[in-house]
């Protein structure tokens, strides 16, 4: 078995990190206040959860979630420059079942969320989760059309 090296955590400056890295944490982030959101909602089987979580965790879905908040400026200025920094970042992956700006949209999105999780901005992430859920679920996105 392979030792674990022992980490202490400390304060950290998102600005620091590349729009990749705040992705890492942002889709995670991101996906856990989805996935709450569906179990309260009442939605227990796995394959059911998995199938709806595609809403709103999709690459598509967040493509146009940023481009909407955007659109209806929502977003400060730092969030702005954070998701320049995770759309326009170097992946070294391949966008899954959709195109590469497609993919560039969805890791800007998910930068905003890590950015905002590691400064504890704990009550703006619930906002603009909310905003999301809100937005899917009154067919907000559906006009927007990424492939």
């Amino acid at each position: 078995m392979t030792k674990i090296k022992k980490l202490t955590e400390e304060k950290i400056n998102p600005d620091t990190l590349s729009g990749q890295t705040l992705a890492y944490l942002g889709d995670a982030v991101y996906e856990l206040f989805i996935r709450r959101h569906l179990l309260k909602g009442g939605i227990v089987k796995p394959q059911v959860l998995q199938r709806e979580a595609t809403h709103y965790v999709s690459a598509k879905a967040q493509a146009a979630l940023i481009t909407k908040l955007q659109d209806e400026q929502l977003l400060t200025e730092d969030e702005l420059a954070t998701f320049r920094r995770g759309r326009n970042a170097k992946t070294h992956t391949k966008a899954k079942n959709t195109s590469l700006a497609t993919y560039q949209l969805s890791t800007g999105f998910e930068a905003v969320w890590g950015y905002l999780d590691l400064l504890e901005k704990k009550d703006r992430v619930r906002e603009l989760t909310a905003w999301c859920i809100q937005t899917v679920e009154e067919g907000g996105i559906d006009n927007y059309d990424f492939n």
